[in-house]
């Protein structure tokens, strides 16, 4: 079959790859229906992490065509969901909503690569969630993002604290903070201020629900947020890039009290200034998200078409040119890239 492999850092081919088959028991072999390209897949990319012939990919939707003979709640011809970390889904952690950290995770990208045609997924009963019926194209690229993007900006958003009454300003104008404005909107935010510099990121924002827009960053982005709110600060910050700047501009823009969700991937040695976060007497919350917490409430959700997350898709090219995909991406010529298969 073919899959996407990123042979060393910038450059990314697509390989034939051995057909995936039933390991264990509680394995399933999907065919997928389309798989994306994602922000933390640049980070090997750009070379910031390591990679030499390395599977790619970790956020898929498709159709079972195979089953272990352990597996309990799947058939085959299933339309299904899954996240970017296999989990049993009956562990203690699971069973605290932290499927991400289950005591026997998979993480997909690193192990499986699903920029593929087909994949095996391992604890397949824990990880895969079936769609109500076979969906309408239409409603692929949306139930693509719940499988990452939407569900780690929703899980952002929770851990932020977000809702009724709440001011909400989003750190981060990628894929998975537009996805935390969406959420911060369900979740019943009052004013969502988003942080962006750019035009088009910024009408998607407007679009997902962003009251406010704030285009400076740093200490100069902390003032202005300080300035819309009083000179409080947030209630929720949604921290949604991953580096010592945005980390710093998230805990100084909330107010004493408050909650920061974050979700943004750490790759550059992000510190924590303890004397500051001590005085600062806010809440921080955050790691990689739970996404099968989250799963099933968000596909009912995109099923009744009451949220439209696929528009955060805003190129598609067919799985041979990945390789642009991700250059697309690098160069910030797309918010985020759907692959068809």
């Amino acid at each position: 079959m073919r899959g996407v492999v990123m042979e060393h850092p910038g450059d990314v081919r697509v390989e034939e790859r051995d057909e995936p088959r039933i390991v264990e028991p509680t394995d399933a072999v999907i065919r997928l229906a389309a798989t994306c390209i994602c922000g933390s897949d640049l980070w090997p990319y750009r070379g910031v992490e390591q990679a030499d012939h390395q599977v790619m990919g970790h956020e898929y939707v498709g159709v079972v065509e195979e089953i272990g003979s352990d597996v309990a709640t799947l058939k085959v011809g299933d339309f299904v969901i899954g996240s970017f970390f296999a989990s049993d889904n009956t562990c203690e952690i699971c069973r605290s909503g932290y499927q991400s950290r289950c005591v026997h995770a998979v993480p997909m990208g690193a192990v499986i690569g699903t920029q593929a045609e087909r994949a095996r997924i391992p604890l397949a009963d824990g990880t895969l969630v079936p769609t109500p019926g076979r969906p309408d194209p239409d409603l692929i690229p949306s139930l693509l993002a719940a499988s990452d993007v939407l569900g780690t900006g929703w899980f952002a958003a929770v851990a932020a604290a977000a809702g009724p009454g709440k001011t909400v300003a989003v750190v981060g104008d990628g894929a998975v903070g537009l996805m935390g404005v969406l959420a911060a909107k369900q979740l019943g935010a009052e004013r969502i201020i988003a942080m962006s510099r750019h035009a088009d990121r910024q009408a998607l924002a407007t679009f997902y629900g962003a009251t406010d827009i704030v285009e400076e960053r740093g200490d100069t982005g902390v003032a202005r947020i300080k300035e819309l709110t009083g000179g409080l600060g947030a209630h929720s910050v949604i921290e949604a890039v991953g580096t010592q700047e945005s980390m710093l501009q998230a805990i100084r823009s909330t107010r004493p009290g408050g909650h920061v969700g974050y979700v943004g991937v750490s790759h550059e040695g992000v510190t924590l200034p303890a004397n500051e976060l001590f005085f600062a007497a806010i809440h921080l919350h955050g790691g990689p998200a739970p996404v099968r917490r989250f799963l099933p409430d968000l596909i009912q959700l995109i099923w009744d078409r009451k949220i439209d997350p696929g528009k955060v898709f805003d190129r598609t090219l067919p799985l041979d040119q990945a390789a642009e995909g991700y250059a697309a991406m690098d160069e910030r010529r797309a918010v985020k890239v759907l692959l068809t298969v």
